[in-house]
C-alpha cells in the first residue's frame, strides 16, 4: 500500500464560521474534541500566527507530547499549525471554515504528514515507539481520528448554540 502524506475530512455545524474558528484557534479546547490530544500547554489564546505551544497526547497506556506553533491564524477562515518533536518537523495540521446555508458552516480539518528529509527515519521510529502507529499507517489513523474531532466539536458548537450561551 502506498503511502499516503495528506488527509482531510469535513463536516458541517450549525454556526457561523467566526463561531468555529474561535473555538478551534482556543488551543486549549483541542483535549476536548480530539481522540489522542489530552491537553494543550500554551502562554495565551486564542492564538496567532507565531504562537507556540505544547500538545499533551495519549493513544492507551502510551504517552507523548509535540510541541507546535501557529503557522496560518486567517479570522473565520483558516487556522493552522505544525507540530515538532524533538525538533524535527513532524505534520502541519489546520482546519478551513465556510460558509454552508443557514448561518452554518462546513469545517475542514486537514492533515499533511513532513516527515521527509532529515530526520524522516527517527521521527517515523519516534512516533512508532510512543504513539504505536507505522508511519505507513498514521493517514488511516488521522483520518478516523479526524471523524472524531469533527463530530465532538460539531456536539460542542451546537450544544452551546442550542442552549443559548454564547459560543466562544
Amino acid at each position: 500500500m502506498d503511502r499516503q502524506w495528506a488527509v482531510e475530512e469535513s463536516a458541517t455545524v450549525a454556526v457561523r464560521p467566526e463561531v468555529a474558528y474561535r473555538a478551534v484557534a482556543e488551543l486549549r479546547r483541542m483535549g476536548e474534541w480530539s481522540p489522542e490530544c489530552r491537553a494543550v500547554w500554551v502562554r495565551r489564546g486564542p492564538a496567532g500566527v507565531g504562537t507556540r505551544f505544547v500538545g499533551w497526547n495519549r493513544k492507551g497506556w502510551l504517552l507523548w507530547f509535540t510541541t507546535g506553533r501557529v503557522t496560518v491564524a486567517d479570522q473565520g477562515r483558516e487556522f493552522a499549525f505544525r507540530v515538532v518533536t524533538f525538533g524535527l518537523p513532524v505534520a502541519e495540521w489546520g482546519y478551513r471554515f465556510q460558509p454552508a446555508g443557514d448561518g452554518g458552516s462546513t469545517v475542514t480539518e486537514y492533515w499533511t504528514d513532513l516527515r521527509r528529509g532529515r530526520g524522516a527515519r527517527l521521527t517515523e521510529v519516534l512516533g512508532r515507539i510512543f504513539s504505536g502507529t507505522r508511519a505507513e499507517d498514521r493517514a488511516a489513523v488521522n483520518r478516523a481520528g479526524m471523524r472524531t474531532t469533527l463530530e465532538r466539536l460539531r456536539h460542542s458548537l451546537e450544544g452551546r448554540s442550542t442552549e443559548g450561551r454564547q459560543a466562544r
